[in-house]
């Protein structure tokens, strides 16, 4: 009994791991688009089909499935070959094209908007029961994402259209979160990964070239930076995630995942010595109180 009742839970602590071991890997990323020499479009198609060939690899080396039955196609569904890849292409793109229109403290905060729309969408399509409780931890989240932007968040003025193209990112981030969730239900983390940056590399290389961005670094030090955003940020990272909701829940997942700008804001002050006052401190520890107050709501 002991053995068969633990499964489940040693299940979803080395989910939980994955989970928050990826958002500290994905923490990385705005300090390595921060170095990029390239455009934003350009970095955001690098960060995505130079994961490709690691992607490729680990899902080469997966453990052998059953045979499948003779005629049938190893070729994985058109869902999981478009939908998880058009949708991080469009989180990528309009979250550069964010930054570029509003300020980095809004443009950061209202993109981690995303755990409201994943867990509407866990809700609506997934079938996550959301309990009170839960929704408590994540309005507790919010506002100490809140806190940790602090005073730099500003509505209106100027800021109108980047803060919309903000918010959209934060849509298109959640809905890649609930289409990788629902794939897991039928699909491994690695074939999901690969197909979905293959497609997202796709997308992203014309729209890089119809807006006229730098497209190759002039340094070694510049493609040292998009290998780093690649391999870290999106093979590990990415794939960690991905690893984790298939076996956490959606909307718990997505709230976890608020420790990245809770760890870039740190490692933007250990690396690029960018200020770190009280009052983030403050908001990066109300945020990590909330997500221990939805792991008591949402796991059991």
């Amino acid at each position: 009994m002991s053995s068969s009742a633990s499964s489940p839970h040693l299940a979803q602590r080395w989910a939980l791991a994955a989970l928050i071991l990826g958002a500290l890997a994905i923490a990385f990323s705005p300090i390595f688009v921060r170095l990029s020499e390239v455009g934003p479009t350009a970095t955001g198609f690098y960060r995505t089909m130079l994961a490709v060939p690691p992607l490729w690899l680990v899902w080469h080396l997966r453990p052998a499935r059953k045979a499948t039955a003779p005629g049938t196609s190893r070729m994985p569904p058109l869902g999981v070959l478009l939908l998880p890849g058009l949708l991080f292409a469009g989180d990528l793109f309009f979250w550069h094209l964010a930054i570029q229109y509003t300020s980095v403290a809004n443009s950061t905060l209202l993109s981690n908007f995303a755990p409201v729309i994943v867990t509407l969408g866990a809700w609506l399509l997934l079938g996550e029961r959301i309990t009170g409780a839960f929704l408590v931890a994540l309005l507790v989240s919010i506002f100490g994402a809140m806190m940790l932007v602090g005073s730099s968040f500003q509505l209106g003025g100027d800021y109108v259209f980047g803060d919309l193209l903000a918010l959209t990112t934060a849509c298109f981030y959640g809905a890649y979160m609930i289409a990788v969730a629902k794939l897991r239900g039928s699909h491994g983390s690695q074939e999901i990964m690969l197909w979905s940056s293959l497609v997202s590399g796709i997308v992203l290389l014309p729209m890089a070239w119809l807006m006229g961005e730098t497209f190759l670094p002039a340094t070694l030090n510049g493609w040292a930076v998009l290998f780093g955003l690649a391999w870290v940020s999106h093979a590990l990272g990415q794939s960690l995630i991905a690893y984790a909701l298939g076996h956490l829940p959606a909307s718990f997942s997505s709230l976890v995942v608020l420790v990245q700008p809770v760890a870039a804001a740190f490692f933007g002050w250990l690396w690029l010595g960018e200020s770190l006052g009280s009052l983030q401190i403050a908001g990066g520890v109300v945020v990590l109180g909330g997500i221990l107050l939805a792991r008591r709501a949402q796991l059991k």
